[in-house]
């Protein structure tokens, strides 16, 4: 027998209330609004909530008390409007006004979820971070760029925009991101709900003749970083890796832990997703600017992602190289200042293609798509067959890279770099 309570509007309320007593369920509260939700899940032992998709009836801070005291909720829709208004808010367990109770009782028992401690014979995919300081290195056109080979190669990807700051690739592939795919897996996952058949069901899929992957998306509106929360994200990827082979991660850009300076050493911390899916990484790759500014941003943070990883394997892609920007020789400018500020070498170069970057964006495909002999294209290609699919060859430890980017001069990589432009 299931508790629930229910906060319907008339057109499906008297209906439903029959049907769930008639299935001898019983119903602990039957309320009008939302914040009255709240009161009933906070004052009853509740297996399940009932609402109608609207503004009156769901908000956010309903599903927020729910995903804390581990109830689920189902959304009845009356029409195409109030689907797309419980999707907006990450709730996919929406059916229509006139469905009946068995249907809504399925989902409300939900499923087995997927234990974090995966049997032996299971998949083992790999996470790959990408992440890059402030300032737009490129992190998200990296992200999509690595999915899209992978798969082009034949592996299994799923992408995911783990950005607290604000998603950028369903915009960057076209997709209508009315629904944050990724927070309503972290939803799933935060009690303990979080199926493959789940995650199939919220990803969205990005499908062309050259490449397939699965996508969660990330959340549109910065303020609703609350939802992804550290142990929340390190779920969604453990069940992700039994789920596909390669999960691609597009992280945010900030590295910074909050403790020192949070009143409420319990309260959720803006970072945590990036934090987590860095932790969780086996490869990370690092996106930086081929810019004398760009360059000096990474190596200062650089510093900081070494102190917050726990792999040893890590990619430094620079990005939008140019002469214009560095000087002649470009490459070689940036190589020679890697190596004397950061202690860096083989990082894999992207160059600067406006109209090849430009094009994707506008057809809402990836770079593999939209202009296949974009350089960029080429660059991320090597990257994937050098750096990802083969066995990773041993490199600068950690401990070295952060001793070398500590030792960095005072003149720093932004005067050098103009120093050697002007000479």
């Amino acid at each position: 027998m299931l508790s629930v309570v229910t906060c319907l509007a008339d057109t499906a309320g008297d209906r439903l209330v029959r049907e769930i007593r008639s299935a001898d369920h019983d119903i602990v509260a039957r309320v009008d609004s939302a914040h009255e939700v709240i009161d009933a899940i906070r004052g009853h032992s509740v297996d399940g909530v009932i609402v109608s998709a609207t503004r009156r009836h769901l908000t956010l801070d309903v599903l927020a008390e729910a995903d804390e005291a581990g109830v689920r909720i189902v959304a009845v829709a009356d029409d195409d409007a109030a689907r797309r208004y419980a999707l907006s808010l990450g709730l996919f367990e929406v059916v229509d006004v006139h469905s009946p109770w068995n249907d809504i009782e399925v989902l409300l028992r939900g499923g087995v979820a997927v234990p974090l401690g995966a049997a032996p014979h299971s998949r083992r995919g790999t996470v790959i971070a990408v992440w890059g300081p402030a300032g737009a290195p490129g992190r998200t056109t990296v992200a999509i760029q690595l999915a899209s080979e992978l798969a082009f190669r034949g592996r299994t990807v799923a992408l995911v925009d783990a950005d607290t700051y604000g998603g950028a690739v369903a915009p960057s592939l076209g997709m209508l991101d009315e629904s944050p795919s990724f927070a309503a897996a972290c939803r799933l996952a935060s009690r303990d709900s979080l199926t493959l058949a789940e995650l199939e069901r919220v990803a969205s899929r990005y499908t062309s003749p050259r490449s397939e992957f699965w996508i969660l998306s990330g959340i549109g509106r910065a303020s609703r970083w609350p939802e992804l929360g550290a142990d929340r994200v390190t779920s969604v990827l453990s069940t992700c890796r039994q789920w596909v082979d390669y999960v691609v991660v597009d992280t945010g850009f900030n590295l910074e832990t909050d403790e020192e300076i949070a009143s409420d050493m319990f309260a959720p911390r803006r970072n945590a997703a990036t934090l987590a899916a860095l932790r969780q990484a086996d490869h990370v790759v690092a996106v930086g600017a081929a810019d004398p500014i760009g360059l000096s941003r990474f190596l200062r943070a650089h510093v900081d992602l070494l102190e917050q990883v726990e792999t040893a394997q890590i990619s430094v892609v620079i990005n939008r190289l140019r002469a214009s920007s560095v000087g002649s020789n470009a490459q070689h400018q940036v190589q020679q200042t890697l190596r004397r500020f950061g202690g860096l070498d083989n990082a894999v170069f992207v160059p600067l293609d406006v109209p090849g970057v430009d094009s994707a964006v506008l057809a809402g495909k990836t770079i593999h798509d939209a202009a296949p002999r974009s350089p960029v294209r080429s660059a991320i290609a090597h990257l994937v067959d050098v750096n990802i699919l083969p066995p990773a060859a041993q490199g600068t430890s950690r401990k070295q890279a952060r001793r070398a980017a500590r030792q960095e001069s005072k003149t720093g990589p932004l005067q050098t770099l103009r120093a050697r432009r002007l000479g």
